[in-house]
Formats: C-alpha cells, structure tokens, sequence
C-alpha cells in the first residue's frame, strides 16, 4: 500500500490539538492499515522519526433524513507520537568503526495544521 493511500486526512479538534506539545498527531488512516505501515507512511510523507502508533475503529453513527434512517460509514483514527528531540544514531560499521545515520529528521510536521 503507499503511503499516500495509507494517511485519509489529518484529524484537526481541542483534543488532537492539545497532543501537539508532545508529539502526538491524529491521522484518519485507511481501515486495513496496520501499525506498522501508519508508520512507515508518515516518516516517509512528512520526514519525522516515529516513536509510537495508536489506532482505533470509530464506529459511524445513526442519521436520519425525515422517515429514512442510515449510518455513516466506520473509520479507523491512529495517534502517531514522533520524537521531538530527535538525535543522530550511531552503529558499528565493518572494521568496528563507529558511525553516524546520516538522516536528518524533523521535530515536528509543519503540514499539519496548515502552516
């Protein structure tokens, strides 16, 4: 699956606004979505470092037009924490030598809300 076809939209209200001082972003995802690729997908889309992934199945509620009654349709919601403070890694090359990941990674999605 790509990760454009992974992440619906961005979920924007009080309470996903409030994780934003640390780190959690709410996404709408698609329903066969795992944790997993959520989180490939933003670290690949918006070029953050992906500490945890959260979902959920939000069940559609009851509507009525007049006499007729429908549902909306479900849809699953993850709440992906990035790393904030996000330093180089380091690893042992051939030889023992210690070297650095030379990724550089955000602290933030600047995307987000707009911006």
């Amino acid at each position: 699956m790509l990760a454009e076809e992974v992440i619906v939209r961005p979920i924007v209200t009080e309470k996903s606004n409030d994780g934003l001082q640390e780190g959690k972003y709410t996404f709408e995802v698609n329903k066969k979505a795992t944790k997993v690729e959520i989180a490939n997908a933003v670290e690949k889309l918006f070029e953050v470092k992906v500490l945890k992934v959260n979902t959920m199945m939000v069940n559609g509620k009851k509507k009525r037009v007049g006499y007729h009654q429908g549902k909306t349709s479900d849809w699953k919601k993850a709440i992906v924490t990035i790393d904030t403070n996000p330093s180089d890694k380091t690893y042992l090359a051939k030889g023992g030598k210690e070297t650095k990941a030379n990724k550089k990674f955000k602290d933030s999605i600047d995307e987000f809300m707009g911006a």
